[in-house]
């Protein structure tokens, strides 16, 4: 097993948890670069990118990581693929300077990535293989990238410490979420870490146990 490690980096005023896992060989991974690329940057010193990943289309996930990946490319000459979501997630994906405009945001700028993700796909990065899962409902397209040796979930907004990801817009699914989390992550063991979207990370027993929106 290739030991990774997860840095938290709250980005933009939304404070949306990008995410950084890196390994002993100072490789990494960027999990939804919202914005605040000039931080992320900084916090990047050293380290050669892979991939850029987005578990969905909103704003605050994925702003940043069309300037993320210009940036990266131009410091390493190299390409820095951007991969995910779903495809599903493309009209959101295409629509954020004007989701930012509507928050009075600037730096979010729209994103095409060099390919889409599947359910059940297995990503390898940074010596690790990354199992892809599409749990809808927050977003269409919305994915989660599951680390089963670190055993640990980037979850981005579908389950939270307490509670689960907004399902209120047109295109929102509670019951797709619900089925979703209960299909995908709570079958994974108690000690997994769940690396939230926003907020501080939970564990899989922990929402098992006390998740009001999931205990039946």
């Amino acid at each position: 097993m290739t030991p990774l490690y997860a840095k938290r980096v709250p980005v933009t005023p939304l404070r949306q948890n990008c995410t950084i896992l890196s390994n002993d060989e100072n490789r990494a991974v960027v999990v939804d670069p919202g914005g605040d690329v000039e931080d992320i940057l900084q916090h990047l010193d050293g380290q050669t990118v892979e991939a850029i990943l987005l578990t969905h289309g909103h704003l605050d996930h994925a702003g940043g990581a069309a300037a993320l990946k210009k940036a990266l490319e131009a410091r390493q000459d190299q390409t820095v693929p951007v991969i995910g979501p779903d495809r599903r997630d493309d009209f959101l994906l295409q629509s954020i300077t004007k989701q930012a405009a509507a928050f009075g945001l600037t730096g979010m700028d729209n994103v095409t990535p060099d390919r889409f993700v599947e359910d059940g796909e297995v990503l390898h990065l940074l010596g690790q293989d990354l199992h892809v899962a599409h749990v809808p409902g927050h977003t269409p397209g919305h994915v989660v990238f599951i680390d089963h040796d670190n055993r640990r979930v980037m979850a981005g907004d579908t389950l939270f410490r307490g509670t689960v990801g907004r399902t209120d817009f047109a295109y929102g699914d509670s019951r797709a979420l619900i089925d979703g989390i209960r299909k995908h992550l709570l079958f994974l063991p108690d000690e997994t870490v769940v690396l939230c979207g926003h907020g501080m990370p939970t564990t899989i027993g922990e929402e098992r146990r006390t998740n009001p929106f999931l205990i039946s």
